[in-house]
């Protein structure tokens, strides 16, 4: 049998080796395709993959149609809007993702903007400090309890909101539980996203709760950029002169907020929430080891497409 690592944006070296490594220990053909420049190279690649490992690479219909033999694709990572699950399932094939090992990067990213927009963006002028500030972290998986987590050593008061987490987990981590996200928006200082773009959530942050927020709130988002309804976004940070929003996944109307904004919005140039060493090894190797329980053992753990 023969894995495919599909990365349009490539793999740290060390990641491929690794993932290489516990492949071939296996028993399986490894091959490796990166920083493909066409759909096609994809299509002719996965032609004869039984198991697929990518990163941000899109898995629809034209890939899943030409892999006759695709048994299992691993989204490295926790997001896996990417890949079209209903005819992922239509072919018979399990899609799983990679959620924990990329968290802890996505954590620190959210305190290093944090850090940035309370300086103002580092123009000279005074800012502010976190210590004893609030910050509400909308839902509590792997990356928002590594928020949590990180917070404490800020001297931050946390709080989150997250109806499938059981609130003793968060009290247990120190968190308070709120039920309404009325209530987190409110009540914090600082509100940090973590939901998954999905039909219910999105376009679900918007004017109504934005101008929520207390005074100075700031709004960020390492999540997807889908979650925001970006017309009431601007419309509240034209209503709110105090409100800033920073975010590591550019709005698809960043330059006009750029433009209307100045300072008091920031996103990065890629999403790059995940893009350290560390968490590119991680996710990589543990995509790896995945796709080989689930070709030699059936083990489908992490499956997402139930």
């Amino acid at each position: 049998m023969k894995v495919l690592v599909a990365t349009e944006k490539p793999f740290a070296a060390v990641a491929v080796d690794g993932i290489r490594e516990i492949i071939e220990d296996a028993g399986y053909e490894f091959e490796l395709l990166e920083k493909y420049t066409s759909k096609a190279e994809l299509l002719d690649a996965a032609a004869t993959a039984d198991g697929i490992i990518i990163r941000s690479d899109i898995i629809d219909k034209e890939v899943l149609d030409a892999a006759k033999n695709l048994k299992i694709v691993v989204r490295a990572g926790a997001g896996y809007d990417n890949v079209d699950l209903a005819e992922a399932t239509a072919h018979g094939v399990c899609v799983e993702n990679t959620p924990g090992q990329n968290s802890n990067a996505v954590a620190e990213l959210v305190f290093g903007m944090a850090v940035m927009a309370a300086r103002n963006m580092y123009n000279g002028t005074s800012g502010t400090e976190l210590k004893d500030k609030t910050i509400g972290i909308h839902a509590f998986g792997q990356v928002g309890r590594n928020v949590a987590r990180i917070a404490k050593g800020f001297g931050m008061e946390a709080s989150a909101l997250d109806p499938y987490c059981p609130d003793e987990v968060m009290t247990d981590a120190g968190v308070k539980p709120v039920h309404s996200v009325e209530e987190l928006y409110r009540d914090n200082r600082y509100v940090s996203l973590h939901i998954p773009a999905t039909a219910e959530t999105k376009k679900s942050v918007g004017y109504d709760l934005i101008t929520l927020m207390p005074k100075n709130g700031i709004l960020i988002n390492t999540a997807r950029k889908e979650v925001i309804d970006e017309d009431g976004l601007a419309r509240a940070l034209e209503a709110r002169p105090d409100i800033k929003y920073v975010a590591d996944i550019k709005p698809d109307t960043a330059d006009t907020l750029k433009e209307r904004f100045g300072e008091r919005v920031f996103f990065t140039p890629k999403k790059m929430g995940a893009q350290t060493a560390e968490a590119n090894i991680n996710a990589g190797l543990a995509a790896a080891r995945q796709t080989v329980a689930f070709l030699r053992d059936g083990v489908n753990k992490f499956q997402v497409n139930k």
